[in-house]
């Protein structure tokens, strides 16, 4: 039970919701970058959330399926088909043995999951499957998919039914937001020590994603951000979301493979809500923030994790 690599794709990797508990040796959380995408593919095929997905970034791969399989698409329409035909995204469908799912052109976002019914038999690293490249271990032999990989499948993976279309997923719009939204944050431990026309210019003029992106963090350009004075810090410990600002006053959005401690001042942090919405931002795009308080962002995350139980009921 299996599927084989026939194109890698610009950056296939399995991810899952990372390895928590082991910052303070400094092993990085890393996992996907959109968990909502990831958590949606899971539900629609009956899995665990915990269980890991392809995370499948821009380009992506061709896989040939060597049993019957029951897989679902999330996230980025990358185009994705199964023996030249439409594979429709945020539905679970049968494909047959030896049929062949390729995605195609950008259609909108960056990053696409795809989960198998049962998952993929994979051995965890501290908990967990997720890929750390960096460090070369998790996910498939500690790298990327390559070409002629073939991933084993779970034994429960396998299909057993004819029909199990599910339409798409009821969702909280306030949650999701429009993608052309504002990014919503809340103040950061330093945002009283940068000057007033750098909190300003941070709420109000647009950020451009620069090509130096990655999964450990999103870079910006856009107005210089700058504190009152220079300011010694100690290192702390880093979150998902976090946006420090180095000295050339450009900042960085940390994300899942970032470090686990830093020592530039953060600004703000973007709400759990609307990390999957950055995650799906391409490098030459721009985006605005808007700030909200912790009242709002937690009212926001308590309406996604309402959402994540419906779907997974």
């Amino acid at each position: 039970m299996s599927i084989e690599v026939l194109k890698p794709g610009a950056l296939t990797t399995l991810q899952d919701l990372g390895r928590r508990g082991y910052q303070r040796l400094g092993v990085p959380v890393n996992g996907v970058m959109d968990e909502r995408s990831h958590r949606l593919a899971n539900a629609l095929l009956g899995n665990a959330q915990s269980v890991a997905t392809l995370e499948i970034t821009l380009m992506g791969p061709t896989l040939r399926f060597a049993v019957d399989a029951v897989i679902a698409v999330t996230g980025a329409d990358l185009d994705a088909k199964v023996d030249g035909e439409p594979f429709p995204r945020n539905e679970a469908k049968v494909v047959s043995a030896g049929s062949e799912l390729a995605f195609g052109k950008r259609r909108s976002g960056v990053r696409a999951y795809l989960a198998v019914r049962g998952g993929f038999k994979v051995d965890p690293v501290m908990g967990s499957a997720s890929l750390f490249a960096r460090g070369g271990y998790g996910g498939f032999a500690g790298r990327a998919l390559a070409k002629g990989d073939v991933i084993q499948l779970n034994d429960s993976s396998e299909a057993r039914v004819s029909v199990v279309n599910k339409a798409p997923v009821a969702s909280d719009e306030d949650v999701l937001a429009d993608a052309e939204a504002p990014i919503r944050v809340m103040a950061g431990r330093e945002w009283a020590l940068f000057d007033p026309a750098s909190r300003h210019a941070f709420l109000q003029e647009p950020f451009r994603l620069t090509p130096q992106s990655d999964r450990m963090g999103f870079r910006l350009e856009g107005p210089k951000l700058e504190l009152t004075h220079a300011t010694q810090m100690e290192s702390e410990a880093l979150g998902f979301g976090a946006i420090q600002v180095p000295a050339d006053g450009n900042p960085i959005v940390l994300m899942a493979d970032r470090q686990t401690t830093g020592g530039y001042p953060r600004i703000a942090q973007v709400c759990a809500v609307d990390l999957p919405r950055l995650a799906q931002k391409m490098p030459g795009e721009s985006l605005k923030f808007s700030l909200i308080g912790i009242d709002d962002a937690q009212r926001l995350l308590l309406s996604q994790e309402r959402m994540f139980a419906t779907w997974e009921t």
